[in-house]
């Protein structure tokens, strides 16, 4: 299974947007995903405004796609 990232990186915006959830559920999720080196966090300003970019390490893509494999296995139950 080949399984392509398609954004290098994600803002806090941009997961907003994305997943519909508020900012303290993703600032959790951040965080225990930070915790278990999953994510490395860039902070950074544009103009005066603050950026932050989350980008998934190689631990991270390794135990998403052991997740997407899993997922792929249950639904192909019969």
């Amino acid at each position: 299974m080949s399984i392509l990232m398609v954004n290098e990186f994600a803002d806090f915006n941009l997961l907003k947007e994305v997943l519909g959830a508020t900012d303290g559920n993703i600032a959790s999720h951040i965080k225990a995903l930070e915790k278990e080196k999953y994510i490395t966090i860039h902070k950074s300003f544009v103009g005066k405004k603050p950026n932050t970019k989350y980008y998934a390490t190689q631990l991270g893509r390794d135990e998403f796609k052991k997740h997407l494999k899993a997922l792929e296995k249950i639904i192909n139950i019969n």
